[in-house]
């Protein structure tokens, strides 16, 4: 073999492993980006829509989105590259953290739900009880 084929292979395991090291590197730093556990469960409001606007910043993915596309991109470019020996471990990692992304994105999107109906439900029923009271004083009178 040849000098240079051999430079060549240390420069491909050499990339290989850098590669890798990227798709870790960022796969942690989303996981790191993402909120702690007690960011959605310990809640403070003075009201539920207060405390529902807590949980809904609380469930922000914040960066680890992006960190997440560049672990892809990364594991991407190794795996058609046929960089890695054995890949399974990075990509049920990146499907695993795409699952968490997406709960915490539709846990996000159900708590805003839920505070944009709130103000309208409480504005609804004011009203209701608002003219049973008016209906009560009639009637006392």
């Amino acid at each position: 073999m040849s000098q240079s084929a051999l430079d060549d292979d240390e420069l491909f395991d050499e990339i290989a492993s850098e590669t890798r090291r990227e798709v870790e590197e960022a796969l942690e730093q989303a996981y790191d980006a993402l909120p702690a556990a007690d960011a959605i469960w310990d809640v403070e409001g003075g009201n539920s829509l207060g405390m529902l606007n807590g949980l809904k910043a609380g469930l922000d993915v914040g960066a680890a989105e992006s960190h997440l596309r560049d672990a892809k991109k990364s594991f991407l470019m190794g795996q058609r590259a046929d960089a890695f020996d054995d890949a399974d471990d990075l990509e049920a990692d990146i499907a695993d953290l795409e699952a968490l992304i997406g709960s915490i994105e539709d846990a996000h999107e159900m708590a805003g739900d839920l505070a944009s109906t709130i103000p309208e439900l409480k504005s609804d029923l004011d009203a209701l009880h608002g003219d049973e009271g008016e209906e009560e004083e009639e009637e006392e009178e």
